[in-house]
């Protein structure tokens, strides 16, 4: 072949090149898929001003008579409860509750009623026992708001949502400090009745369920007193033997599964039976698929897999329903979760556990239809939630209309109820309305959050009620077909990553019972006056003097405010951001719950949009920078005002320095957050301007946070009711900035040196360098890499220094220019790195064995020089943060990088071939340079795979700090992003093939093989 026509091939082997790596540019830009569009964000009415009256004393109720029923007997003594706990009483009153008859039929649900007389006494009518029992718990709660008994008189019409649920709060938990000491446990298992069931035989200790029991009892009164009548209880396999599943027995004789059950729905059963008894519905809470091993077993015998599309498959579970329901007639019926499960919600050691199996249309459809007939057949409801994670329709029905639609069109069943998170997405702030409940056929049930657990768990005042109402009035002028509520009085992310706050048990609960109040008083009423409920739950736990309650609600109206700005960036919260075909939470900053987080592409992609959300650049980003500084005035505000009021007014000192404190730990929290906010996005403007000045204020702010981070540690560490939030990540995040200034000095030297040996090797034949120490073999790596076919050529006659710097000079340099590239603090990419090279060039060379090496060696090294160079060019601005921040932010500049970085990448195993081939046949040079890339691929990934994918991508990841920290030790990096466990060994086994295939061509051709054994 001509050197001509060589030249040509080369040129078109590099633009083949070039165009396979822009379609990788391409294709790694749409698998990013980083976008953003405008969220309409919710609109709720302005605060008003309390106008807060002087608490007027309750009467004695002397005499009373009422229906003698459990029902009526609990609520008067919470009426009772309530006058007792009043500072004064004044007179006696006498109260009458009449049941009236009544020709109309009425849904026993229906709490309407009348009141009649004044305040000496007062005459209670309904038509129904919900309605005079509401009206005797809405006279108590009148009593503890101060208000006069008597401006109760009048009709009362029945709730506006009839359906009132809650989650089980903390019946069951255990308040242990050293649980939640460590703030590390990510689990979202609640260990409810931990201390009920036990391992062996009769399963259940009596004595902790008696105290269970009580613990049941008293929040059924609780929630009874503040409006609900419903309550999700968890749990449901637990519960059944399944004796009577289509091809059982489901547990084989000596299977202690049975044994269980029947001890625990003995055990429970009686708590089902006391809210039946109070008028409470009672919906067993679970995930699909609720599994046990031998469940398992029976289902994958039976269909051959977990085969969730065939209807056949439900039929097992439903007869669990048939069973339970036969067994305690006073279940209410069934609410299904298919979007979430596995080991996070499992409990070691307990063979009862989730697996995330529902994942189609076909499968969602054929559960439904399957729980819906049974539950219509056994008068009992199924309640479906739509919250899901993952791909497709199933993926995103809980935000998507069209994937609604898909998943749920044409289910009618009067027995189905569908619950929705009221936000489009999770329980976050700047979340727009979730337009998906003003759409179906179905009945819907709304859901609420009352311990925000995204906004640390309730920890900060935070008072949602007139977002509840702006939504409730939203939904249900769009939608008739919205019928209830779910309130979570506690649930909701990890129980034990937080403070221990335990509904009515422990911690400083009665701060968010605000939520729990004002949503259960929106779902009877959505025009009541959110700034009224606000101020009878300051009345209530707080103080009774006005101008103290007065204060109190002054210091919540603001509160949301606090909460908006500080624990979000608004420009980027306020806008819907996708990647990585999944749409993150406004709140990425701040990882999932606790994790101020380091990672460039949240960091690097908030800036951006930041950056873009105004005309000016520098001005938006002061600006929210600035939004957090308000943040923080506003709790100062909030602060000075409690503080001003008198301590003698408040209910006890313990509230009042509870509430003082929680207001302390979140103006520490928020000043810290304010300077890591600054220092971040004055780290992406210096990475995007190159500016002094921006880098300058980045250390300014880099020092601030860093005073302030200790000092929020040393004040909150181990503290169980103001924890520390987790630093671990934003410190990572910072070391690696603090050297991105030297790694780009670093970098400028090594590209100096790298194109000083390149322009060494293009000038040594045409200048007297030729004849200077290392000339030849810069000359050599030169040629070779570009015009591979002279490498033989470039090397005869090398004196043996330069042929050790044919090896040492790009070895050499590949090895720093990783280093650098990695700040020096990721020692397992570099040894990945590094040792799949080393294996390459070790393998290389065993296949080339008495050939002479130097020729390969000087095309593959020459190429690296090449390959360094461009990464040192990236890296020479503002080192490794500047490159990842062109990565993430800059379309045009990552497809143009990785476009000649894989051009590159590939040319230096073509070259490779093509410099062996001037020694060997091309098809045995092909043969080896394949089984030399094969045998580089190989090794590591079964490294990976024998240490495990999440374990290694963990570590790299901590390493390099490119995705957030927590998702490994919350989510796991695999599930998240959805990469296979198998991957590592698919690629191994890509490898191995590539060996094989590689030797097989590099074997002695017949000719040659004859030739040589004659």
């Amino acid at each position: 072949m001509t050197a001509t026509r060589r030249g040509i091939l080369a040129v078109v082997t590099i633009l083949v090149l070039l165009a396979l790596g822009l379609g990788v540019g391409v294709v790694v830009g749409d698998a990013l898929g980083i976008r953003t569009e405008p969220a309409v964000q919710m609109q709720p009415a302005a605060a008003t001003a309390a106008e807060v009256a002087a608490a007027v004393p309750p009467p004695e109720f002397t005499t009373v008579d009422a229906p003698d029923t459990e029902r009526m007997r609990v609520a008067l003594e919470e009426l009772t409860d309530a006058v007792d706990a009043a500072s004064a009483r004044e007179g006696e009153a006498s109260l009458t509750v009449t049941l009236l008859p009544t020709l109309i039929a009425e849904s026993e649900a229906a709490d309407g009623y009348t009141v009649a007389g004044d305040g000496r006494g007062l005459r209670i009518q309904a038509t129904s026992e919900t309605g005079a029992v509401r009206a005797v718990y809405d006279l108590a709660s009148q009593v503890r708001a101060g208000l006069p008994v008597e401006d109760l008189v009048g009709t009362h019409e029945a709730s506006r949502l009839l359906l009132r649920m809650t989650d089980l709060g903390a019946v069951g938990v255990t308040p242990d400090p050293a649980a939640w000491e460590a703030g590390d446990d990510y689990s979202h298992a609640s260990k409810a009745f931990a201390d009920v069931i036990v391992p062996e035989a009769p399963y259940i200790d009596e004595a902790a369920l008696a105290e269970a029991y009580d613990d049941f009892d008293v929040f059924l009164r609780h929630s009874l007193a503040n409006g609900f009548n419903a309550v999700a209880f968890p749990g449901f396999v637990e519960f059944v033997t399944f004796d009577g599943a289509p091809g059982g027995p489901v547990y084989p004789d000596g299977d202690d599964h049975r044994d269980k059950a029947s001890a625990l729905l003995a055990a429970f059963a009686p708590f089902w039976d006391r809210a039946d008894e109070l008028g409470v519905k009672v919906f067993l809470r679970t995930d699909m698929l609720a599994l046990t091993t031998a469940l398992e077993e029976h289902l994958v015998e039976r269909f051959g897999s977990l085969d969730t599309e065939n209807p056949q498959f439900w039929d097992v579970y439903t007869a669990g329903l048939d069973e339970l329901y036969a067994a305690a007639p006073a279940l209410d019926g069934v609410l299904v979760r298919i979007g979430e499960a596995g080991p996070v919600y499992d409990v070691e050691g307990w063979d009862y556990y989730s697996a995330l199996e529902v994942t189609t249309v076909d499968a969602v459809r054929a559960m439904l239809e399957a729980f819906s007939a049974q539950a219509e057949a056994s008068d009992r409801e199924v309640i479906f939630r739509t919250w899901s994670v993952g791909v497709g329709a199933v993926g995103d029905m809980h935000t998507n209309s069209a994937s609604y639609e898909a998943v749920l069109g044409g289910i009618d069943s009067p027995a189905l109820i569908v619950s929705t998170k009221y936000t489009l997405g999770d329980f976050y702030t700047w979340l727009p309305l979730n337009d998906t409940l003003e759409q179906g056929t179905q009945r819907r049930i709304v859901e609420f959050q009352s311990r925000r657990e995204f906004e640390n768990f309730g920890a900060f005042p935070n008072d949602l009620g007139r977002e509840y109402q702006y939504a409730l009035q939203t939904l249900l002028e769009a939608d008739d077909r919205v019928e209830g509520v779910w309130v979570w009085t506690q649930d909701g992310g990890p129980w034990r990553a937080g403070p221990m706050t335990l509904y009515l048990k422990a911690g400083f609960w009665q701060l968010y019972e605000l939520n729990t109040q004002v949503a259960a008083s929106l779902a009877r009423d959505p025009d009541a006056d959110v700034t009224a409920v606000t101020a009878a739950w300051a009345r209530e736990w707080f103080s009774d003097d006005p101008s103290t309650v007065a204060a109190i609600v002054d210091a919540m109206s603001v509160s949301r405010d606090a909460i908006a700005q500080g624990m979000y960036i608004e420009p980027f919260a306020a806008q819907r951001v996708f990647a990585i075909g999944l749409e993150p939470p406004p709140m990425m900053w701040i990882f999932e719950w606790d994790i101020l987080t380091g990672d460039s592409a949240v960091l690097d992609v908030l800036y951006a949009i930041v950056r873009d959300s105004g005309g000016d650049p520098e001005a938006a980003i002061e600006a929210a920078i600035a939004d957090g500084e308000q943040a923080v005035a506003a709790v100062e505000l909030m602060r000075e005002t409690l503080t001003a009021t008198d301590a003698a007014t408040w209910r006890g000192p313990e509230m009042r320095e509870a509430f003082l404190d929680t207001l302390d730990y979140e103006l520490d929290t928020l000043r810290l957050l304010a300077a890591y906010r600054a220092m971040i996005l004055h780290q992406g403007q210096w990475h995007d301007t190159l500016a002094p000045g921006a880098r300058a204020a980045w250390d300014a702010d880099r020092a601030a946070f860093e005073r302030l981070a200790a000092e929020h540690v040393e004040t909150y560490e181990g503290d169980i009711d103001h924890p520390a939030f987790n630093l671990t990540a934003a410190q990572l995040g910072v070391e690696r900035a603090e050297r991105d200034a030297a790694m780009a000095w670093l970098a400028r030297v090594l590209l100096v040196l790298a194109a000083a040996w390149v322009v060494i090797g293009m000038l040594a034949a045409r200048t007297r360098l030729v004849a200077k120490p290392g000339a030849a073999a810069a000359r050599a790596t030169w040629l070779s890499s570009t015009r591979p076919w002279r490498a033989r050529e470039s090397t005869l006659g090398m004196l043996e220094l330069d042929r050790w710097l044919l090896l040492i000079v790009p070895a050499a340099l590949l090895i720093a220019t990783r280093a650098v590239q990695t700040s020096f603090l990721s020692w397992t990419h570099l040894a990945v790195i590094i040792g799949a090279w080393a294996v390459f060039a070790l393998v290389l060379r065993l296949f080339v064995w008495n050939r002479s090496p130097w020729p390969v060696i000087a095309a593959v090294g020459g190429v690296v020089v090449l390959r360094c160079i461009v990464t040192l060019f990236a890296l020479s601005f503002t080192g490794p943060g500047g490159y990842w921040f062109a990565f993430w932010t800059d379309p045009v500049l990552r497809t143009l990088y990785i476009t000649v970085a894989f051009a590159l990448f590939a040319w230096v195993f073509v070259a490779a071939g093509w410099a062996l081939a001037a020694q060997m046949r091309p098809r045995r040079a092909t043969g080896f340079v394949l089984a030399a890339v094969g045998a580089g691929l190989l090794v590591p990934s079964v490294v990976v795979g024998l240490v495990g994918l999440e374990s290694a991508l963990t570590l790299w990841n901590d390493e390099l700090g490119l995705l957030p920290w927590g998702l490994a030790r919350i989510l796991g990096i695999t599930t998240y992003l959805e990469i296979p466990d198998a991957t590592p060994w698919a690629a191994a086994g890509f490898g191995l093939a590539l060996v094989v295939g590689g030797t097989l061509l590099a074997l002695p051709g017949r000719r040659r093989a004859a030739s040589v054994a004659s």
